[in-house]
């Protein structure tokens, strides 16, 4: 079934680590081989073996358009004709950059890079510089990119002082990292009460998306603000995954928070490479060259990349648009949940907007009380309830949806994303499919 994607797996592992450009296409935490795309279309993909797939991946969010938008392509062949990249300032990176600060208003200057992960350790640094302090706080189950200061986990009990979770990590860079719970209010509080004149900046992911979609409870984003606020200290929103999937000004619109510095990526490149950071102009003016915060990238603003961001943007601000995406994800997952109700499989959905997560989850027993739409298993509000997940069920349910011609993300702490190209027949497709796996399990039980 997958012939040619075993044969080209084997061949990139001999030149490539573990065969694969990212760990988590690796299908490593859900067994067997990645499958090698060829191409995409609208809400479709299509392996080198010639199998097409709902895709429900997204390239990891930025595709909100789809696979190959007409207009994004449109865009794209036009700015080819002109050149890939010059190493000097063109109009189409003011553009953007014009947009992103039009869509959120505690933007107020932003600098373009090529990734997220780039966006967050500039962020980070710069909060040092401002703020004059050492130290950051971050949340277990929260992923920032790879930087060395982010790549921590907590200890035992919370605000711990973070420990290197890569090696290569040097222990006393990691000794600058607190980590808190997610939805933990009180776990803040109690870093700040022992090292706030030393925290610089929280960092958090509004809702977090790699531990699964994680969305916040009630008052946790505000408390963030005002702890923040009262210590001196700033809150930097990582929404290079939320960053207009959640709505056209991200969570930050949708939740109503402002925060002082800002990491997207992801949808404002249009499915290609990009991230960006930005914030209060005060805060921004000590970047270079302005400031003595020094960052730089030689292909940051790259033509092609600002091209597809401005155009799917403007597309983004068209009316309905988020509508349509939340009711068709909203769609999904009732139909989803209603079909493992009636299969008696144990699971809990979460979903913002169109980020969504269905966890493997058991039963919920003596959990806080559920909402009874979000399914039988046991709520999933952090890092902790999390990793409570079957993952062995995920993984089963995982193959058997690839087989029948449904792409999730290949792990149980990813959140899936909808596209507008996703239509009602697709929703329904996926329902059907997702109810046929299920059957078998209770045949096979």
């Amino acid at each position: 079934m997958f012939k040619k994607s075993n044969q080209l797996f084997e061949r990139a592992q001999q030149v490539i680590p573990g065969g694969v450009n990212s760990p988590v296409r690796a299908f490593k935490a859900v067994g067997g081989n990645p499958v090698f795309i060829a191409s995409g279309k609208e809400s479709r993909i299509y392996d080198v073996d010639g199998k097409e797939y709902i895709d429900y991946v997204c390239s990891w969010g930025p595709l909100i358009l789809g696979h190959c938008h007409p207009e994004v392509m449109k865009a794209l062949r036009g700015v080819l004709e002109t050149g890939t990249s010059y190493g000097a300032p063109t109009e189409r990176e003011v553009e953007l950059a014009e947009l992103i600060c039009e869509a959120f208003p505690s933007i107020e200057k932003v600098r373009l890079t090529n990734s997220g992960t780039e966006s967050t350790m500039a962020a980070l640094r710069l909060a040092r510089a401002f703020t004059e302090r050492p130290m950051i706080v971050k949340f277990e189950g929260c992923y920032h990119g790879h930087g060395d200061s982010l790549l921590v986990k907590a200890g035992s009990g919370v605000a711990t002082l973070g420990l290197p979770d890569s090696p290569g990590v040097p222990a006393d860079l990691a000794r600058l990292t607190l980590t808190c719970r997610f939805n933990d209010l009180p776990s803040v509080q109690r870093a700040f009460e022992q090292h706030g004149e030393r925290i610089a900046a929280v960092i958090v992911e509004p809702v977090a998306g790699n531990m699964g979609c994680v969305p916040p409870q009630p008052g946790f984003l505000e408390g963030l603000r005002k702890i923040t606020t009262d210590a001196g200290s700033l809150l930097i929103f990582d929404e290079v995954m939320t960053g207009f999937r959640l709505a056209y000004g991200g969570a930050q619109q949708r939740y109503g928070i402002k925060s002082d510095l800002t990491t997207l990526g992801k949808i404002i490149g249009g499915g290609l490479p990009v991230g960006a950071f930005g914030g209060r102009k005060d805060i921004m003016d000590r970047v270079a060259p302005h400031g003595p915060v020094y960052q730089a990238g030689t292909l940051s603003g790259n033509p092609l990349a600002v091209t597809a961001g401005i155009t799917t943007l403007k597309i983004l601000r068209q009316p309905g648009i988020y509508d349509t995406l939340e009711s068709r994800a909203r769609t999904l997952e009732l139909g989803m949940i209603q079909i493992a109700n009636e299969a008696n499989v144990s699971v809990t959905a979460n979903r913002v907007g169109s980020m969504f997560t269905l966890f493997f989850t058991p039963r919920a027993g003596g959990s806080p009380p559920k909402r009874p739409d979000q399914g039988m298993g046991m709520l999933v509000t952090d890092w902790q309830s999390a990793k409570h997940s079957q993952v062995e069920k995920f993984g089963s349910f995982f193959r058997e949806m690839l087989q029948k011609g449904v792409y999730l993300a290949p792990s149980q702490f990813e959140a899936g994303f909808l596209s507008t190209a996703h239509s009602d027949a697709d929703i329904q497709e996926t329902i059907h499919v997702a109810q046929q796996v299920f059957a078998g399990w209770g045949r096979r039980n």
